[in-house]
């Protein structure tokens, strides 16, 4: 698989496996708009808690559906967990009390919880690793393209004189049921990851598989070159790993990277959730700006989040990882400090404010989506779904802290010295996790999963009879 140039075929797994977090980005900014306050007579706690509700349904769903993703297979996954979502999100936008409207918002994020195990094990073992870290980046990184899919159709959706207030925030939900329609549909032409099937004794079906990929790309009249033999190993299938394989993994083989995990996902979590939540109050409470007013502001901020991964996605494959990450963490960092002192000594104005965070968060873009992808790339095969879903959930856990520090820190808006020291410290958070990916990054730029880490159902390097080529 990583012999493979850049074919027809990866074209569909990114366009068929990228799309979670564009929903998941898109449900997030519909939930923010809080159309449904109103018709469902909701409070403003309430309305908080709805997105709390669907935050806990990722954690819930993360940690499920990542042991099911090692055990049952990627692709069943990554059908099921969209499927879930689909129904939870399009059937919440027929609630008429507020039980109903958490209970399908909950389910939801069960979905898309699942949707993070299953995908990011699946597109990192399908493509490349030339090309691994852009992509992977890049895909994360699509999460603000949905935001602002959401945040331009409630321009519309809200507006009482184009469309009902009872119908808005309706159709507003089903928008990303309606996406996931189509994807689930092409997802059904995207094959089960070959390395999964080979470490659970279904190696001719992914020998089946690779020859297909292969033959694909050689009608194009590409020449693949041979396989390297000498990276042939003996596997022996191991199934329903039990809890005591997966402790030896996190705490004794691998300590370092998994300090390094759980420091990447909580130190960008607690700073996005942080700033995200919390701008428009900033810029209502600080720069007397309008609710109105403050929301067109979201569009500059999310395009600075988009531009992030997707120009810098490439790097991470080129200068390498530990790096980049060092290098878009501290520069993130950096500006976010810089921002904090022009913002104690009123120096800043809503555009210059806001041009600040763009520039943070440009890099710090970047750096998150690597979370992800570190994450999923240094630990064996055999725990890399449930790997993400326990560094994704600490990382949640504790970046729901963030908006809620950070809210109390702004106060009514006539003390900048409260939210100042807050800068300082999600400043610090950031600067601290790059020097830990610094010191105690893996250097997995080109190299196969399974250099990076050893399959644990292997059993020696001595070349089977016929090598699996996955």
């Amino acid at each position: 698989m990583d012999r493979l140039p850049w074919a027809r075929f990866h074209w569909m797994v990114v366009l068929g496996l990228g799309t979670a977090w564009i929903l998941d980005g898109l449900e997030i900014q519909l939930v923010a708009s809080a159309g449904f306050q109103k018709t469902l007579d909701m409070s403003s706690t309430e309305v908080g808690l709805t997105g709390t509700i669907y935050l806990i349904g990722q954690v819930v769903g993360a940690l499920f559906f990542g042991r099911l993703t090692d055990t049952l297979g990627r692709k069943r996954l990554f059908v099921i967990t969209l499927a879930i979502y689909l129904i939870g999100s399009g059937v919440a936008g027929f609630a008429w009390n507020v039980w109903w409207l958490w209970i399908w918002r909950f389910i939801a994020g069960l979905g898309i919880g699942g949707e993070y195990t299953a995908i990011n094990s699946a597109i990192d073992e399908l493509i490349p690793a030339k090309y691994r870290g852009r992509v992977d980046i890049a895909i994360n990184g699509t999460y603000w393209f949905g935001a602002m899919i959401g945040a331009f159709a409630n321009i519309f959706l809200l507006d009482p004189k184009l469309v009902s207030e009872n119908w808005g925030w309706r159709i507003g939900f089903f928008v990303g049921p309606v996406l996931g329609l189509l994807i689930i549909w092409l997802r059904r032409h995207i094959p089960e990851s070959p390395r999964w099937m080979v470490t659970h004794g279904k190696g001719e079906e992914a020998e089946r598989i690779v020859s297909e990929i292969e033959h694909s790309v050689e009608e194009r009249g590409v020449k693949l070159s041979p396989v390297d033999e000498s990276k042939a190993m003996l596997i022996k299938a191991k199934e329903n790993l039990p809890w005591s394989v997966l402790k030896e993994v996190f705490f004794k083989k691998y300590p370092r990277r998994t300090f390094l995990g759980v420091t990447m996902m909580v130190t960008q979590s607690f700073l996005y959730n942080a700033i995200f939540f919390t701008y428009i109050l900033v810029l209502k409470n600080f720069y007397g700006l309008s609710g109105s007013t403050a929301e067109k502001f979201f569009f500059p901020f999310a395009v600075g989040n988009l531009l992030g991964p997707l120009l810098l996605g490439h790097l991470f494959d080129t200068i390498g990882r530990r790096k980049m990450i060092f290098g878009t963490y501290l520069l993130s960092g950096s500006i976010l400090l810089l921002s904090a002192f022009l913002f104690r000594a009123d120096s800043l104005t809503a555009t210059t404010q806001t041009l600040l965070w763009c520039g943070s968060f440009f890099f710090a873009s970047a750096g998150a989506s690597s979370a992800y992808l570190t994450v999923s790339e240094i630990f064996p095969l055999e725990v890399r779904g449930q790997a993400i879903s326990y560094f994704f959930s600490i990382g949640q856990v504790v970046g729901a802290f963030g908006p809620t520090i950070y809210g109390a820190l702004i106060g009514d808006g006539t003390d900048r010295t409260p939210l100042f020291w807050g800068y300082i410290l999600g400043a610090c958070v950031m600067i601290f996790g790059g020097l830990v990916a610094w010191f105690f990054g893996v250097n997995a730029e080109g190299q196969s999963l399974e250099d990076v880490a050893d399959p644990l159902s292997k059993v020696s390097d001595d070349p089977p009879l016929e090598p699996a080529r996955a």
